[in-house]
């Protein structure tokens, strides 16, 4: 299952059962669970640890250094968890003293030429789009499906359950259960396909689509709308994700 023109260091731990091709780069420092599938020509670097079940495509880089000039060789880890598919030319950074380690969670597919930076977070079950940037200390929630060529600023946030139209960028943060789309990138509705194959109620997405009609079409700032919602709109952990996103946005919602 290990191919002889791979190298992986002596101290590398690696599971049971991990396929490893031709021209795989495996540093010190290294921790890969079972059952892993890691194709030919793939870079896994200093201080990344990979769960269980995942499939890593040619020309992958994981754990390599931050591209950040504040880094200064601090003992930081790229951690991803189980059952990703990692596809081909992904990087993801390992992180800084920032945070001290940048995480993919589970189940989530990372398509052709996504770059994940230092200190990024990424939940579960996320579709991330080919070419798609995120810059560093981003946190994208569970369950976001992200178009291509998409670019992200740093230290946002992507609520959950949402999609974002290929090609977007963002300097703000988009808030969960919508669409985002057009240039510049704007609220859209909310994501009622994504909604409904996840299992929501059709009574729980309009209990949504209300929330967002008066944050977005009240016509009231955001603080005074988010009072209208806590009075008019059924709570649920649904909406109360929603106000407790909104209210501690450090850097304020798309419009």
């Amino acid at each position: 299952m290990i191919s002889p023109l791979a190298y992986i260091h002596p101290e590398a731990q690696i599971g049971e059962n991990v396929e490893i091709g031709p021209f795989v780069y495996i540093d010190k420092n290294v921790i890969i669970g079972d059952n892993n599938t890691i194709m030919p020509n793939v870079n896994i670097l200093y201080g990344s640890r990979i769960g269980n079940n995942n499939r890593i495509f040619p020309g992958a880089v994981i754990g390599a250094i931050p591209q950040d000039l504040k880094f200064r060789g601090e003992e930081t880890t790229a951690e991803i968890g189980d059952n990703n598919t990692i596809r081909e030319n992904v990087t993801i950074n390992r992180g800084t003293a920032a945070k001290g380690k940048t995480v993919v969670g589970s189940n989530n597919l990372l398509m052709e030429g996504v770059h994940v930076a230092h200190d990024a977070i990424i939940g579960n079950g996320c579709i991330i789009g080919n070419s798609t940037k995120f810059a560093g200390e981003i946190i994208i929630d569970d369950y976001s499906i992200i178009s291509a060529s998409v670019l992200m600023h740093q230290f946002c946030r992507v609520g959950g359950y949402g999609m974002i139209q290929g090609g977007s960028r963002f300097s703000k943060d988009i808030p969960p259960f919508i669409i985002a789309g057009r240039e510049p990138i704007a609220y859209c509705g909310i994501n009622i396909v994504g909604l409904r194959r996840r299992g929501f109620s059709n009574e729980l997405i309009e209990n949504i689509h209300n929330a967002y009609r008066i944050i977005y079409n009240s016509g009231k700032n955001t603080s005074e709308a988010l009072e209208q919602v806590k009075k008019e709109v059924p709570m649920s952990p649904e909406i109360e994700y929603i106000i407790t996103f909104i209210e501690n946005s450090q850097r304020g919602i798309i419009r």
